[in-house]
């Protein structure tokens, strides 16, 4: 390889890490942007569940099997 061709070499690696360097920036300002924003994430599922006939379905069926479960007296 010419010393011609390694400087362009050169010159395309230096300019790639400049452009990932600059995304990476960007990265993190997206990612300490959300964290800041970001509610945690159990008010996001508290009542997710309200009035929804499977869920009522499903404590029903469970208070069954854990009937079922505890040792007869």
């Amino acid at each position: 390889m010419t010393s011609q061709q390694l400087e362009e070499r050169s010159q395309q690696l230096e300019a790639r890490v400049i452009a990932l360097e600059a995304e990476i920036v960007q990265i993190k300002q997206l990612l300490s942007h959300e964290k800041q924003t970001e509610s945690p994430w159990w008010e996001k599922v508290v009542g997710s569940f309200v009035d929804r006939p499977d869920f009522d379905e499903m404590k029903r069926l469970e208070r069954i099997l854990n009937k079922s479960l505890k040792p007869c007296r």
